[in-house]
């Protein structure tokens, strides 16, 4: 298996984990995100969203890891935009881990609050839930759309690394997903309504279709960028380690 394969597995790997990680959090918050006044008043269902944090918890990994892993061929592209998405995955994921302290925040609530005064409670927890409403606006909903989306979808198109039509799909689905969420900062549109949602799409396919292409394809053989991290890698080797035949050449010579 060569260098750059190994790469694209290991990212392919990684992009599916975000998805099963951030739909089985988000699955899993359910009955605190549904209702965070009834939850925090009543029985609670402490132990899936416990889950449901660190699994986001793993989440983080896997955005890190996927501008981490991928960051060493796509500088050979654009060292700047390279950076660029490595910051962009590390301001999402902040992001996220704020929204998880403020669901394991209500949670606490919920299990050292006591006394009558039931109104605080409610009005301490639909704040933070609020809270994680914002955190996922603005990490998933606006950050991921500059980051996985335009830079890095214009990064694979630049490279040919995968499909240049798939990558299109980046390059306009996440400025697509950003303005989308600007549009709910400002109060254009609802959050979590149709008009966010149709303005998701194209970043979700985008981001899908990376991760299953990397995992089970690899990065495209003809790409320029891709060949040259492996002839380097087999240029460092070669140096490093010249075989027997160069060292008997090398003396024949002398």
């Amino acid at each position: 298996m060569t260098s750059s394969r190994k790469i694209a597995l290991a990212v392919g790997v990684l992009f599916i984990l975000t998805f099963i990680t951030s739909i089985a959090g988000a699955v899993l918050y359910g009955p605190l995100t549904d209702n965070p006044a009834g939850y925090v008043t009543g029985a609670g269902a402490d132990t899936r969203v416990f889950v449901g944090a660190f699994l986001e918890l793993l989440l983080i990994i896997t955005n890190i890891g996927c501008a981490t892993v991928l960051f060493p061929l796509l500088k050979r592209q654009n060292e700047g935009l390279a950076l660029g998405y490595v910051a962009a995955r590390l301001v999402e994921c902040t992001f996220i881990l704020v929204g998880i302290l403020s669901l394991l925040a209500i949670v606490t609530l919920r299990q050292k609050a006591a006394g009558p005064d039931a109104g605080s409670l409610v009005t301490v927890a639909t704040s933070l839930a609020a809270i994680h409403n914002w955190t996922f606006l603005l990490g998933p909903g606006f950050a991921d759309g500059i980051g996985t989306g335009m830079i890095l979808g214009w990064l694979m198109y630049r490279s040919g690394l995968v499909s240049r039509r798939m990558a299109l799909l980046g390059v306009i689905g996440g400025p697509l997903l950003a303005a989308s969420g600007i549009a709910v900062l400002l109060g254009v549109i609802p959050q979590f309504g149709a008009v966010q949602g149709i303005a998701t799409i194209p970043e979700i396919v985008w981001e899908a279709f990376l991760g299953l292409w990397l995992t089970f394809k690899g990065f495209k053989s003809a790409a320029p960028a891709a060949l040259a991290f492996d002839s380097s890698a087999t240029e460092q080797s070669a140096t490093a380690a010249p075989g027997p035949v160069a060292v008997a050449t090398k003396a024949a010579a002398a």
